[in-house]
């Protein structure tokens, strides 16, 4: 069955990835209520136990209530298939027994609903256009996402491949795909021109459609969707209109502010101390070219608000910046999934509005119920909020969205260190360094799960390297003398405190730390 897509109703179920559509569109479903209706649809009619429920859902050594986990995962699932326990047209309730899915299901196997996008080779003469190729592959990538019946593997995973030396056929194994868009781009002055073709590796890497397009700048956003439709129409696959209206729906950007908004997102996806102030600089700069640009603005948000995180700005001009600069890009466009992503993170961390910031996460995966860094965000609120199971829930969505990036798995060693299962924090930050030796945050979270095994030593190197690679920023640096202050190594702590007033801006809460 993990190959099939199974209709019932108005409603389909995709397999492997679990998305739920109605008539096309995807419906936002936790996942815990998820699991209950594969589950349930794996053997329709048949009594599945609360029992097998339980195993099937929560692992053995999960702490939850798990008859009222198992009856609101019911009760969402019924509201999200607008269904009821009087009158079940999916879901029946026998007392004491357990449940069974009562609907006609329609199995199929669906054709090259799973793609890859292969990073665009740079034809230009200017190797440095190498960002702007790039860049154009994370938008196609973004673009195709919003096409409910393709899975659309993540970025981080199919940059993996961008010296390929691998057979297709092998690369299409590892990430469970049918078919791949690859292609070039060559950019000569104010006009872009990308060749792509699609490729079906299950049957002899058949060459199944090639087409060249060429824009000028301004018109990149439309060029990425005119590729969109053709490949869904390749695959056959038919776009909703709200499909059609999402891919669609993007003013002319100016073409130096695109430049410069690509140049900002290639250093934002880093995640360093000079990263985040060059993304920073390239945004801004993008928002000076094309005020209406809502998509830099958003950028901007988050850059900020994660160097207000790291330390490097007051509160005020980070986390409360980026609120303003979020709401800007919903004034002009209101529909922009990001930004309302933004507007979540930055909310819950300067005002610690918590019902304000859920609601926006919710809008914001509502509109791209793909975004990783939404299910990575809201991941981590929940957690620092002490919903754990939800937050393992939503972590773990984002880590299955896009596997092979860093961060995803250091948000889950983050979500398990405020839970307490610092075994399970450090296979994430251990995991997280394996993707990404260079990841400073990682290593912070791993230091201070070891302080909280009083593993010392390696919390000491841990906390070290993560201070270093971090350019010293003071959310390193203040962790760090928390280890030296639990070892009971008075003098370095001292100095950590030394550093840490010296600096022109340092919060309470750092200095708190040691």
């Amino acid at each position: 069955m993990s190959s099939q897509l199974v209709r019932f109703g108005v409603f389909e179920l995709a397999q492997p990835t679990g998305e739920l559509r109605r008539d096309g569109a995807s419906v936002n479903l936790q996942e815990q209520p998820l699991q209950v209706l594969r589950a349930l649809i794996e053997e329709p009619g048949r009594i599945v136990t609360r029992e097998e429920l339980r195993q099937k859902i929560w692992p053995a050594n999960t702490f939850v209530d798990f008859d009222h986990g198992i009856n609101n995962a019911i009760k969402r699932l019924r509201e999200a298939l607008e269904d009821t326990a009087a009158a079940p047209r999916y879901i029946e309730t026998l007392p004491r027994r357990g449940y069974r899915f009562v609907g006609k299901i329609e199995r199929e196997t669906p054709r090259m609903r799973a793609l890859a996008v292969l990073p665009l080779v740079n034809l230009s003469p200017d190797a440095e256009q190498e960002y702007f190729a790039e860049g154009l592959t994370d938008a196609l990538i973004t673009t195709l996402a919003k096409i409910g019946q393709l899975r659309v593997v993540s970025r981080t995973s199919s940059m993996l491949y961008k010296s390929r030396n691998k057979p297709l056929r092998e690369i299409a194994r590892e990430l469970a795909v049918d078919a791949f868009i690859e292609g070039t781009m060559l950019r000569a002055g104010p006009r872009v021109r990308i060749t792509a073709q699609l490729i079906d590796v299950r049957n002899e890497e058949k060459l199944v459609w090639a087409e060249n397009y060429e824009r000028g700048l301004g018109d990149v956003l439309a060029l990425q969707a005119d590729v969109a439709s053709a490949i869904a129409r390749e695959v056959h696959v038919k776009l909703t209109p709200q499909e059609t209206a999402r891919l669609y729906h993007s003013h002319t950007v100016e073409p130096a502010a695109y430049e410069a908004y690509l140049k900002g997102r290639y250093h934002w996806i880093r995640r360093s101390r000079e990263g985040h102030e060059r993304a920073v600089q390239y945004f801004e700069q993008a928002i000076l070219i094309d005020p209406e640009y809502a998509a830099a603005y958003s950028g901007l948000a988050d850059a900020v608000s994660i160097m207000g995180l790291w330390g490097l700005l007051t509160p005020q001009e980070a986390c409360g910046k980026a609120k303003e600069l979020a709401r800007t890009a919903l004034e002009i466009d209101v529909s922009l999934a990001e930004a309302h992503t933004s507007l979540a993170w930055a909310t819950f961390h300067y005002d610690w509005a918590f019902a304000d910031s859920e609601s926006e996460f919710e809008r914001a995966l509502e509109l791209d119920p793909r975004s990783g860094a939404g299910h990575h965000w809201f991941g981590m609120a929940l957690g620092m909020m002490g919903r754990y199971e939800e937050a393992y829930t939503e972590i773990r969505r984002a880590i299955r969205l896009d596997p092979h990036r860093s961060l995803m798995h250091f948000g889950m060693a983050f979500i398990s260190w405020c839970g307490r299962r610092y075994d399970q924090a450090i296979d994430a930050a251990r995991e997280a360094l394996e993707l990404d030796p260079y990841a400073a945050q990682a290593y912070v979270w791993l230091g201070l799960t070891y302080v909280a095994k009083s593993m010392f030593e390696p919390a000491l190197d841990a906390l070290q390297k993560a201070a270093n690679l971090s350019g010293r920023a003071p959310v390193a640096v203040a962790c760090l003398g928390e280890a030296y202050a639990a070892v009971g190594d008075e003098v370095q702590a001292r100095r950590i405190l030394e550093e840490l007033t010296g600096q022109q801006h340092v919060t309470a809460y750092f200095v708190s730390r040691v």
